[in-house]
């Protein structure tokens, strides 16, 4: 009787599978239909893709919880996509680290992802068209703002088109798991500071020794048994470790803040944010006058970041996100008061927030 009851949930599921298939190639030849009346145009438009994220976890009927339904039209938007040209997308790599990671949940996998030795460089192919768009970490939940990416956006003429949240399990990875206690740990500044408290707890007398990335420190430890690293769940497999302490960080709600740039702006989805990076003026009362034109016209500022400018000793650039979209008429009109009160005024983008 069992036997004949599990014959006809799977003779149904072959059914529907059938018929999932013809819907997903139906929706493609769409996309493509798209891709020609749009003629060569901007192919990707990230407003678009959060409007269809949101619409499908709102109207989810379960039982999938609705980040599993949101990552399954995620893969079939970026197969869909990827019919009219696959996107290339920088990161810091080497493959295998955090961002490669958040750059394949952004695009999915039909995205090809290049990895880049930097920061900088990953910016640099992106300003020069050799790939499309860049994805860089922009802070983290315990240890802040990640300074390189700020300093990088003052100048860059990218626009921001999109941010990605990904929640971050470091683990204590090694070559031979039998082998004696590791001589030192590998992992990026970032992650040796999130999983400080562990490290002072197991490893108190093992050297910590900051490198480039996580995959990186990965790499290292899977050409030297004697050493270990602090990397991610994709590291580990991609260099054939062994994870001998999993979910390491102090901090059980870790996540990092990437920021996805580009040539083209977003136009709204009607749940935006916007991005701004600017400077007061060397006055008394200058930072106040600065954010007063926020507060005057309703507009929420839902980030404050400080950074040194560069340009001059203890002179300082602020980093500032506000809710809602560059085109919105109150932010425009607090936007040209910024103008007035700023040394130094730049919209950074304004794009989707993130789906999570």
């Amino acid at each position: 009787m069992s036997d004949d009851l599990l014959k006809q949930h799977r003779d149904a599921i072959d059914s529907i599978d059938a018929h999932i298939l013809e819907l997903i190639n139906q929706r493609a030849r769409h996309a493509q239909k798209i891709g020609e009346i749009k003629g060569g145009g901007v192919i990707y438009r990230p407003e678009r893709e959060a409007q269809v994220l949101r619409r499908i976890k709102d109207i989810n009927p379960g039982p999938l919880p609705d980040e599993s339904a949101a990552r399954l039209f995620r893969e079939i938007m970026s197969a869909c996509l990827s019919l009219e040209k696959p996107l290339s997308i920088a990161f810091l790599g080497p493959a295998g680290s955090f961002t490669q990671a958040a750059a394949v949940k952004h695009f999915g996998h039909a995205a090809n992802t290049v990895p880049c030795a930097s920061i900088d460089e990953a910016f640099r192919s992106v300003e020069s068209r050799a790939l499309d768009y860049v994805v860089a970490p922009v802070e983290n939940s315990t240890e802040g703002a990640v300074g390189r990416t700020l300093d990088l956006m003052i100048n860059t003429p990218l626009n921001i088109c999109g941010e990605v949240v990904l929640r971050i399990h470091h683990h204590l990875l090694r070559k031979d798991p039998d082998a004696p206690p590791p001589r030192k740990v590998y992992s990026h500044a970032q992650a040796l500071a999130q999983c400080h408290e562990w490290l002072n707890k197991n490893l108190p007398d093992v050297e910590r020794v900051s490198v480039a990335s996580n995959s990186e420190a990965a790499r290292l430890a899977s050409e030297d048994p004697t050493v270990a690293a602090i990397a991610g769940e994709a590291a580990a497999e991609r260099y054939g470790l062994t994870k001998l302490a999993e979910n390491i960080e102090d901090e059980p709600n870790n996540t990092t803040r990437f920021l996805v740039l580009g040539h083209q702006p977003s136009t709204p989805s009607g749940h935006d944010k916007t991005s701004l990076v600017l400077s007061a003026q060397n006055k008394p009362g200058a930072v106040h006058r600065l954010l007063a034109p926020l507060a005057i016209n309703g507009v929420s500022m839902t980030k404050l970041e400080s950074r040194p400018s560069r340009t001059g000793l203890w002179e300082y650039v602020f980093f500032i996100d506000i809710d809602g979209h560059q085109s919105e008429p109150r932010i425009q009109t607090a936007l040209e008061a910024l103008h007035e009160h700023a040394a130094f005024v730049k919209v950074l983008g304004s794009y989707p927030v993130a789906v999570l």
